[in-house]
């Protein structure tokens, strides 16, 4: 095999001839949806997470919109209160939890491990159509009338008083958690079992470590939701006494079984948004990640520290004080790895020959919001101050930092740094570039008000709101279009591209790792013959010595 450059940023490994890709094996529709192949799966993932994104985007420009103005002139407060929930459900179980694993790590994760598949492909297939029977039910409530709980589905209202799709909503959550389960267990065995010969642990990109931490916390934390969903439909449907007082329930139980597995949840949404950066930084920067042992042992620590942490989730819920101190405490300590992450990508860009082009610029932006929202969370684990700002816009602003500043950026970061290889063409890089302008000056100017509105004391999920909140709403509302837009243009062109871009070599970024020695898009099997890996991760010099290759720039 050789290799040739065409710029400085285009390593081309030759493939033979002939090649058939996975994508032009079969263009059927039915060859599509009973597919084995990861990528196409991956795929598949892809278009429905997208899907559900613009809907639940659809329900926050309404809000937006509502708040210009101190009065609620424009949606009533029960249909702000089903707009917010449906919001927060679609965007959290059907966008940010399946977005980075079922996507990238479907589609990469093998390719990375040097393996033809993942070690279950029909289960594979079953977790996609359970996510989408799960997001049909969350479909049918939004056309049916709505829910009006909450994400939260918080006990007794959601199982005696609220009369919206309550039921058809958990079971829509429920049958979703198992495809996460499904995931996970996949992964867990191929990352196991599946690695070609040579790459031993400490030679994994530090993705496939994230995407390991991710799917043990899939794997032990979302039984519980499903538990927990099932409790609620039955004291809703049989009035069983569970969670509501009136039949001799505790409706504290019902918070410390959804925040057990909820906050981990966090890290099912940030953990494979950090290995998405290790790898984007690495490949920019040209350097091996600084610390690589410290980084990946961090992933494992923020799985297991996750869930410890809860019920900093039910500090002003009514639990004793000696057991808020140790959860402060706690709350504290999980942000320990998360620092050393952080430290350990900026020591990597120290010095480094940062190219500065989508992904890279997409992952600045992460490391930025992500810290931000690190650090707020540090005052929300102090016992005086949360009390002070829990239920106000401070906690919809924090949130946002971490979910949308960290998942939704690394998340862009990584389908504008794979993308070439998954369709095998390249995208406009200005217009990629005028993307990632827009949604981090468009975030900031939607969410940093909110942190002062929270402070000086406006609650969250209320439709109207006293006269003096209203400067900062309207910067708000207007950073939420340069959002909106921002997040249009990639849809543009990116389809644009699958026709008119240009082709991309197998390594248009010159980085390491497996998956960028095989052909865009990869063969229908990956490699045309199993690997040997003989480098260290991130070791360009090593790499290209092993594979006995030439570099021509």
């Amino acid at each position: 095999m050789t290799v040739t450059t065409d710029t400085l940023h285009d390593v081309r490994f030759i493939e033979p001839a002939g090649t058939r890709n996975y994508l032009n094996v079969d263009y059927g529709i039915f060859s599509w949806l009973l597919t084995r192949d990861h990528k196409r799966i991956g795929i598949l993932y892809m278009i429905s997470i997208t899907v559900m994104f613009f809907i639940g985007g659809f329900f926050a420009m309404m809000m937006r919109i509502e708040l210009l103005t101190p009065e609620g002139d424009l949606l009533t407060s029960d249909t702000y209160n089903k707009f917010f929930t449906l919001h927060g459900i679609v965007m959290i179980f059907f966008f940010l939890i399946p977005s980075i694993p079922a996507v990238l790590g479907n589609f990469i994760l093998p390719i990375m491990l040097g393996a033809k598949d993942l070690a279950f492909p029909k289960i594979n297939l079953l977790s996609w159509y359970l996510y989408i029977i799960g997001a049909v039910f969350g479909l049918y409530v939004i056309v049916a009338g709505g829910v009006d709980t909450g994400w939260t589905f918080y006990t007794p209202f959601s199982t005696q008083y609220s009369n919206t799709h309550v039921f058809a909503t958990t079971l829509g959550a429920f049958i979703t958690g198992f495809s996460s389960i499904l995931t996970g267990l996949n992964f867990i065995v191929t990352i196991h079992r599946m690695r070609a010969p040579g790459l031993t642990w400490f030679r994994l990109p530090l993705m496939v470590w994230a995407l390991y931490a991710t799917s043990i916390v899939m794997l032990l934390a979302t039984p519980v939701l499903a538990i927990t969903l099932v409790l609620l439909m039955i004291e809703r449907v049989l009035h069983v006494g569970i969670f509501d007082p009136a039949l001799g329930g505790d409706p504290l139980l019902y918070q410390h079984l959804f925040w057990f597995y909820s906050h981990p949840a966090v890290y099912i949404m940030i953990l494979p948004a950090m290995g998405v950066a290790s790898e984007v930084i690495a490949a920019f920067t040209r350097k091996k990640i600084f610390g690589y042992k410290f980084v990946a042992f961090s992933s494992l620590a923020i799985a297991f520290l996750g869930f410890l942490v809860w019920a900093h989730h039910m500090f002003v819920a009514g639990i004793s004080i000696y057991s808020a101190m140790i959860f402060s405490f706690l709350s504290y300590f999980v942000a320990v790895p998360s620092a050393i992450k952080v430290f350990n990508w900026t020591a990597t860009l120290y010095r480094g020959s940062v190219a500065l082009l989508t992904p890279m610029l997409y992952i600045l932006g992460f490391i930025g919001l992500f810290t931000v929202g690190g650090l707020t969370g540090l005052f929300l684990a102090a016992l005086g101050l949360n009390v002070h700002v829990t239920d106000t816009y401070f906690i919809v602003a924090h949130f946002h930092y971490i979910m949308v500043g960290g998942a939704v950026m690394a998340y862009m970061a990584g389908i504008h740094y794979w993308w070439p290889k998954i369709t095998g063409r390249m995208y406009p890089e200005w217009w990629a570039r005028v993307a990632a302008g827009l949604i981090f000056v468009g975030f900031n100017l939607t969410f940093f008000p909110q942190f002062i509105l929270g402070y000086l004391g406006m609650p969250r999920r209320y439709h109207a709101y006293a006269p003096e909140f209203q400067v900062l709403n309207v910067m708000s509302t207007a950073g939420a279009s340069v959002l909106g837009v921002g997040y249009l243009l990639p849809l543009i062109y990116l389809l644009w591209s699958l026709r008119f871009g240009r082709k991309a070599g197998p390594n248009p970024w010159g980085a390491v790792g497996l998956e960028w020695t095989t052909s865009s898009p990869p063969p229908k099997d990956n490699f045309r013959e199993t690997p040997t890996v003989t480098w260290e991760a991130y070791d360009y010099v090593g790499m290209m010595k092993a594979m006995g290759e030439t570099q021509d720039v």
